[in-house]
């Protein structure tokens, strides 16, 4: 084989790559279901070949992701003035359930292959940890000061409410719509915060 066969080929699997990741793109967008077969079938190649490149659904949206979340600090950039942690964490809550609806269908993919190779749960995004983090910055000095443990489990109640895990059983089980499960949700979060903040008051 020659260098510029060689070459030739090596540009052409880049090729493909990037077109099996865009069209991944373009499904998580639309927030529409997200497979390796409807992916395949979007970035026109065998379902056989997106295979090769990557070797599950779950790494091939966590490429598609890379990037796609803004860091903590630029998502609650609206808040940034305020140093009130209830109305940080609700909009850090409602940010993150709307980006979730928004990208649905890869949300739930990403969610089904942790259930099923929990292995593989420390590769999900973990968007949720930074935003609680960030909203929560007011109570560093107080709460966090004071009482490290409260503070750090205010931190693991917030992990349970601001999820796409609470948001899907919300609506899949409660049978809320989904305007109305990010309602029920921020109101969990802003229930945890408050009581958290009336124990330094």
């Amino acid at each position: 084989m020659t260098a510029q066969a060689g070459t030739g080929r090596i540009n052409q699997k880049q090729r493909t790559r990037t077109a099996i990741v865009a069209a991944a793109r373009e499904l998580i967008g639309a927030g529409a279901e997200v497979t390796m077969p409807l992916v395949a079938r979007a970035a026109l190649v065998s379902e056989a070949t997106a295979y090769r490149y990557f070797p599950d659904l779950h790494s091939l949206i966590s490429e598609a992701l890379a990037g796609v979340w803004p860091p903590p600090a630029e998502a609650l950039a609206p808040v940034a003035d305020s140093a009130d942690p209830v109305e940080r964490t609700a909009f850090a809550c409602e940010f993150l359930l709307r980006g979730v609806l928004a990208r649905e269908g890869a949300v739930r993919a990403m969610i089904a292959a942790t259930i099923t190779k929990p292995a593989t749960a420390t590769a999900r995004p973990g968007i949720r940890f930074g935003l609680i983090d960030h909203a929560l910055r007011p109570l560093d000095g107080t709460l966090g000061a004071t009482d490290p443990e409260a503070f750090a489990q205010l931190k693991r109640d917030l992990a349970v409410a601001v999820s796409a895990e609470a948001l899907f059983i919300l609506m899949d089980l409660c049978g809320l719509d989904p305007q109305a499960a990010v309602a029920s949700a921020v109101r969990t979060a802003t229930s945890l915060t408050q009581a958290a903040v009336r124990t330094i008051e």
